[in-house]
């Protein structure tokens, strides 16, 4: 299994701190799959131009392949001005229609109050699931009020970035339990 976390802001510490807590857990849960983080702010990639994704070059072309290649990919993502950061947006923007295909998306988002709550589900699950991500129904959110000192001090979100993990990788092996059952059923 193929796990890509991706950061999807190049500015801010907080969405950070959260992937990088679901990263060591994902190795503690799932030591035997390739698991990739990719922060944005530590990459310069390219504004989209419509080209094939396989067309750019550097870091561009390596964000756009390591999401391609994924077979599950955990997004982080900050809120800014009610809206996911244009910088994810133009990832999406990177990638052909159906390029999360048969991949299992989940979301941990970090906001300043609890008012952005319904940001991914009206912003985010909607391009996800227009490029064919299977994307998991819950989603962790962290508030502000959940930091100190650029550190998580909310037992909760410990919680439910576990039970995060566990759902994401169950539905993907759902997927590939329904995937093998129709390669059985029409051969391919």
């Amino acid at each position: 299994m193929n796990i890509l976390l991706l950061s999807g802001s190049t500015i801010g510490s907080k969405t950070r701190i959260a992937m990088e807590h679901c990263y060591k857990q994902l190795k503690q849960h799932s030591p035997e799959s390739e698991i990739t983080f990719i922060d944005l702010a530590d990459y310069q990639l390219q504004f989209s131009d419509g080209r094939h994704y396989l067309d750019y070059d550097g870091d561009t072309a390596h964000v756009t392949q390591s999401i391609m290649n994924a077979d599950i990919i955990m997004i982080g993502s900050p809120i800014f001005q009610a809206s996911i950061p244009g910088t994810l947006k133009n990832v999406f923007d990177l990638l052909p229609t159906d390029g999360l295909r048969d991949k299992v998306i989940s979301m941990i988002i970090t906001a300043g109050s609890s008012k952005h709550y319904l940001v991914p589900m009206i912003q985010l699950k909607p391009i996800l699931t227009y490029m064919k991500g299977s994307v998991v129904d819950d989603y962790v959110f962290i508030e502000e009020k959940d930091y100190h000192l650029k550190e998580i001090v909310n037992d909760d979100v410990f919680l439910r970035i576990d039970r995060l993990i566990d759902d994401t990788i169950t539905q993907y092996d759902a997927l590939q339990y329904t995937k093998e059952k129709e390669v059985e059923k029409y051969g391919f």
